[in-house]
């Protein structure tokens, strides 16, 4: 038996412990699930006795509903679900959550499936010579949904209910009051049946009524109050068209479409941990009925994941989108992962972030800047090195054409990466005529700046040292260009060039051979840690200064750089060409992180 994610390698190193790996190894080690069987794709009772023992050790999902594009919180579930039937030896289902039709789209199934892959994981099986894809849709069992809601019904655990949705709201009760059974409660599974069949048939009004489970209305736990696991509602589905008029809720469908694939870990965030006894009490009666196999999945609940400086509610993002707040579910400040993804974080830095962060049973808030040095770890290995001038300022070397030619450019050099001599150098030149950031010049230099200012050495980097001589300006004060002379025999790398000590290194880039560019610098969306918490206004904390966008200076290595391609700016951080604006003619760079965390200081 193998699978392509079945076992770590042996040199891996071990994965940090929590309560989920914990409970999978005590079920492996107690053999809870080695008796399951498996027809070779979903299905009921009878298709998985007719198949082998189930070859995968577990079977964990991600079921997303494809109604909207992931965040930063679905990427910790997909890395949670995936690792661990990866790591012990099981198989990882996508599968759509689609029982909403008024709200899901086949835009956000493509989207997803990208995602899914884009982060480094797929939902391929290979057990014993036989491949498999798993990836399913909750829609494709309407049917055997439809036939467990009316063995529920004919078994005396269903009920048609007429109330209008106030009176039944009313009669539920609350935490202090117990709810009042319907007035349709005590029909008889026949007469059920039969009005439950002219929902089906559509010869009544979308609301009109609803099928709701017989459990207990005076139950301590209000999900366990009868609730609706069936409504009426005229739509078209993406995949199912209108071939219904009714469809499942989520709460009925879900734990279904977990038992039919045989789901053994059931893993969702703490705020469907109530949920749960209504997930046992209807696959309890499903298996009780034939209709599904035994032992039947178990829920786990762990804390979802809060992260400052971010809001990860749908209806939040969407009004993001739809106000023109940014520019639209991609814009690299957003936490969706198709804005991450533009805004230069990789799938190995958000996996090392899910990784660090954990999985635990309470919820926590973690601070964005664990999420920027996960990137910045990641990237510090295998980005290449590129000198950029952000805020131009011409600095020309008054005495240059008498020192080294009238005219003439110096051929300089730098390693791509200075620890990956593999890949090679990068050439660039320097002339009479160089661009350098603004703020390395200052006339009066405070305490500790040692860059330019009149009298003061430093070195150009990979190039030759410099001595400040002052500065032209305009007629309001602002520094036009820069004034400097260039030290005879101090280039990098050649004999002597460390004979005149200077304290400051500068980057630039000459005017010359320099490229222009767009480069797109983005911060934290809002301003406030937890801008949606206790019912705050989210839109209030909304950081004006998010995105600057500027004219910069790029050295020539850059002019072959493609789309999505990613580089640590040196002094400045890391940047990616942008995925979508970014051509040869036309280079955009948006920052993705800094060198190092710098809010707040």
């Amino acid at each position: 038996m193998s699978s392509p994610a079945a076992n770590t390698p042996a040199t891996a190193p071990a994965k940090p412990s929590n309560f989920l790996r914990q409970i999978i190894e005590h079920d492996l080690a107690q053999g809870t699930y080695t008796a399951r069987r498996w027809g070779g794709s979903p299905g009921d009772a009878a298709h998985h006795a007719a198949g082998p023992v189930d070859p995968a050790k577990i079977r964990t999902r991600f079921p997303p509903e494809p109604n909207g594009y992931l965040h930063i919180g679905h990427a910790k579930s997909i890395c949670l679900n995936f690792g661990l039937a990866r790591d012990y030896g099981g198989v990882c289902h996508l599968r759509f959550d689609d029982t909403n039709p008024e709200k899901e789209d086949q835009e956000y199934v493509n989207a997803i499936i990208d995602t899914v892959h884009w982060l480094g994981f797929d939902w391929k099986a290979s057990f014993n010579g036989v491949s498999s894809t798993c990836l399913y849709q909750a829609s494709d069992y309407f049917d055997f949904m439809y036939r467990a809601a009316e063995y529920l019904i004919q078994a005396g655990h269903a009920y048609v209910d007429e109330q209008s949705a106030e009176a039944m709201r009313i009669n539920r009760g609350d935490f202090g009051t117990p709810g009042v059974n319907s007035p349709f409660r005590s029909r008889t599974p026949a007469e059920n049946l039969a009005r439950f069949r002219e929902m089906r048939d559509g010869r009544h009004e979308d609301g009109a009524m609803v099928l709701r489970a017989k459990i207990d209305m005076a139950s301590p736990n209000i999900n366990l109050r009868d609730p609706a696991i069936y409504r009426i509602r005229r739509a078209t589905h993406h995949n199912t068209g209108d071939k219904w008029c009714i469809y499942p809720m989520y709460t009925f469908a879900h734990p279904i479409e977990d038992a039919l694939e045989n789901i053994t870990h059931s893993l969702c965030t703490l705020e469907f941990e109530d949920q749960r006894p209504f997930y046992d009490w209807l696959l309890d009666r499903l298996c009780e009925g034939g209709l599904l196999q035994a032992p039947h999945p178990h829920q786990y609940e762990f804390a979802r994941l809060n992260l400052t400086y971010v809001v990860t509610s749908k209806r939040k993002l969407a009004a993001l989108v739809y106000d023109h707040k940014v520019n639209g579910w991609d814009d690299p400040r957003m936490p969706t992962i198709v804005g991450l993804r533009r805004r230069g974080y990789t799938p190995e830095a958000i996996q090392l972030f899910a990784e660090r962060i954990g999985v635990t049973k309470s919820d926590s808030w973690i601070d964005y800047s664990t999420l920027e040095g996960c990137l910045r770890e990641t990237l510090d290995v295998s980005a290449p090195r590129a000198m950029a001038v952000l805020d131009p300022v011409k600095l020309v070397l008054t005495n240059w054409d008498a020192v080294m030619g009238a005219g003439a450019l110096d051929e300089c050099s730098a390693p791509v990466h200075p620890h990956l001599p593999a890949l090679g150098r990068r050439s660039f030149k320097i002339g009479k005529e160089v661009w350098i950031d603004r703020s390395d010049f200052e006339e009066t230099p405070p305490k500790g700046f040692f860059r330019l200012f009149p009298g003061n050495k430093v070195r150009l980097k990979y190039g030759h040292v410099i001595e400040c001589t002052g500065a032209a300006r305009d007629a309001a004060g602002k520094v036009l260009e820069v004034h400097a002379t260039l030290v005879p025999d101090t280039k990098s790398g050649t004999p002597g060039s460390d004979a005149v000590k200077v304290k400051g290194v500068i980057t630039w880039v000459a005017v010359a051979d320099g490229i222009p560019a767009e480069v797109r610098l983005y911060d934290r969306l809002f301003l406030d840690a937890q801008p949606d918490a206790g019912g705050k206004e989210f839109l209030a904390s909304l950081n004006p200064n998010s995105l600057k966008v500027i004219q910069a200076v790029v050295e020539p290595s850059l002019s072959s750089a493609k789309a999505d391609d990613k580089f640590q700016f040196e002094r400045h951080g890391y940047f990616v060409a942008d995925r979508v604006d970014h051509t040869g003619a036309k280079p955009v760079f948006n920052l993705a992180v800094g060198l190092k965390d710098s809010w707040g200081k």
